[in-house]
């Protein structure tokens, strides 16, 4: 049974906020001599979300892209109900592949033992993407195209709606971008027509500006971010990454990630360290432009491959919220010895000619366990049954080769080999082939992260009687849409899907002041309880 809505007995929410009360149920353990002494843990705790959600606007770094040009097109053939035509019937606009929009929630079940569901998005006010005047996107390309002809040239929805979006997408074109060719595949600098120049940085600020360095860049940027917020009345303002950097930048030390130092690096000219400490300056509280960057949840759902050790940002002390994928695969079940993957994808305008440099897309091994970013270690290290080897720490062997192939567009070929020791030392091999519209399935996760970001800002949490605080600002709470998420120091990487959902809904169902799923179902299972329901028949 499906609801549209529910409510819950004995709550009162004010017109504020939802607020609720829970126990934390948790266990700490601690090792006296090999042995393991569990103390459970009971915390006392409420969590409150803001009633308000805001009118957004989610900007995209290369919004004239594929992901960016398809998420626009089916929010705008959602928002005004486009239908359209194909050769096997009328479709209708929808979210599948959205978890907010798309999926449910089990609330409990009836006294007959029917199980009822609710709409996720129904556990808090989320922002409603469906309504024009509530969610609206825009954002950076360095090419001029507007976004029907984005649209075109990522040849990703069907032609007969590209045709009834083109009256609501072609007056859109995205805002100038930063460009720099020592980052993006050689080929781009032919369709860089869009980029930051020192004319348009003098009319963007009103005055002159002095190009040394790469810090006019940042206030530009800024800029842009409050003309965007100005001119269509937003609220809030979610910064999310889906452009191409195809760049191999090795770490050096003390460069890319000492914190101190990070304000002064983007005058240097070094040509690696260019991108990576701008990032925790982009949203430093600057006097006067604190209402700016005081609620920009900065995302980047598209996989990266910048082998370069994050700064832990300066987010930590400016309460800023952020969230970091990165490309790396996660080691399935049984004992996993070897991880292949290889895909076929089609970049728009990525070769036939590479890159200047040679280094840009290698096969990357399991990274070192050195590398706090890149660590496989919560399923490693949580049964020492399967991965114990004397001496040493065992990981799979791990590979990924991507190959662009410019005919198979935006339907990627990924081919995954799997080969894992079973019982009695004996093994299994999965194979898979996987045919995937890339930003057909990239489009409803970067609208969701954008949602869960927005709505991770208005949570908060406290002890009775104490200061209401946010959330960590670096959001590990939605690692559900990340392949690698980025964690606070000191704290561990989840992988296991179903942990990262698990985590976020049962967060979701506190705020709701329902109780957290166990999935226990003792009244299906218990005689007691089943004769209290009439479920047995004795």
């Amino acid at each position: 049974m499906l609801v549209d809505s529910f409510s819950v007995a004995g709550k009162a929410d004010t017109t504020d906020y939802k607020t609720s009360k829970f126990v934390y149920n948790n266990t700490e353990v601690e090792m006296k001599d090999g042995h393991a002494v569990v103390t459970p843990t009971h915390k006392e705790l409420e969590i409150r979300i803001s009633q308000h959600a805001p009118k957004t606007g989610l900007m995209l770094v290369g919004f004239g892209g594929s992901n960016g040009s398809t998420l626009l097109g089916g929010l705008l053939a959602n928002q005004h109900n486009i239908t359209w035509e194909r050769k096997d019937g009328v479709c209708n606009p929808n979210f599948f592949g959205s978890m907010i929009e798309s999926s449910t929630v089990r609330l409990g079940t009836t006294h007959a033992g029917e199980d009822v569901y609710a709409p996720f998005r129904s556990l808090v006010p989320f922002v409603d993407p469906k309504n024009p005047d509530q969610f609206m996107l825009g954002g950076w390309d360095i090419n001029n195209d507007n976004m029907y002809a984005a649209m075109q040239k990522a040849a990703v929805l069907d032609v007969t709606l590209q045709h009834k979006l083109r009256p609501y997408m072609e007056n859109i074109t995205p805002m100038p971008s930063v460009f720099d060719i020592n980052f993006v595949a050689a080929n781009q600098e032919d369709r860089a027509n869009n980029v930051i120049t020192a004319e348009y940085a003098k009319e963007m600020l009103g005055e002159e500006v002095d190009t040394t360095g790469r810090r006019w860049y940042v206030e530009v940027i800024k800029a842009q971010m409050r003309k965007f917020k100005e001119e269509n009345n937003l609220e809030k303002i979610v910064v999310l990454w889906t452009a191409n950097t195809e760049c191999f930048a090795p770490h050096h030390r003390g460069r890319q990630h000492h914190r101190g130092r990070a304000p002064r690096l983007p005058q240097g000219r070094r040509e690696e360290q260019a991108h990576r400490p701008l990032q925790p300056l982009r949203h430093r509280r600057h006097r006067g432009e604190g209402h700016l960057h005081q609620r920009l949840p900065p995302e980047h759902p598209r996989p990266r491959r910048h082998r370069v050790r994050r700064p832990q940002p300066l987010h930590d002390r400016r309460r800023r919220l952020q969230v970091w994928p990165d490309q790396d695969e996660v080691c399935p079940h049984r004992l996993p010895r070897l991880l292949g993957h290889q895909a076929h994808l089609h970049r728009l305008l990525q070769p036939p000619r590479q890159q200047r440099r040679p280094q840009p897309l290698l096969p990357r091994p399991v990274p070192q366990q050195g590398d706090h970013q890149g660590q496989r270690r919560d399923i490693v290290a949580s049964n020492d049954i399967l991965y114990k080897r004397p001496g040493e720490i065992e990981k799979p062997d791990h590979c990924i080769v991507i190959k662009y192939l410019k005919y198979v567009g935006d339907s990627k070929r990924a081919m995954d080999e799997y080969t894992s020791e079973i019982f009695m030392r004996g093994k299994n091999t999965i194979v898979l082939h996987n045919t995937c519209e890339d930003s057909l399935l990239a489009a409803p996760i970067i609208m969701d992260m954008a949602l869960c970001g927005e709505m991770l800002g208005r949570l908060q949490i406290r002890e009775p009687n104490g200061e209401w605080e946010n959330f960590h600002p670096v959001m590990n709470t939605i690692s559900f849409f990340c392949k690698a998420p980025r964690v606070p120091d000191q704290t561990p990487i989840i992988n296991a899907l179903p942990a990262q959902r698990a985590c976020l809904e049962n967060i979701l169902r506190c705020v709701a002041g329902l109780p957290i799923e166990t999935n226990m179902r003792l009244e299906n299972r218990v005689m007691p309880m089943m004769r209290e329901r009439g479920s047995l028949k004795e």
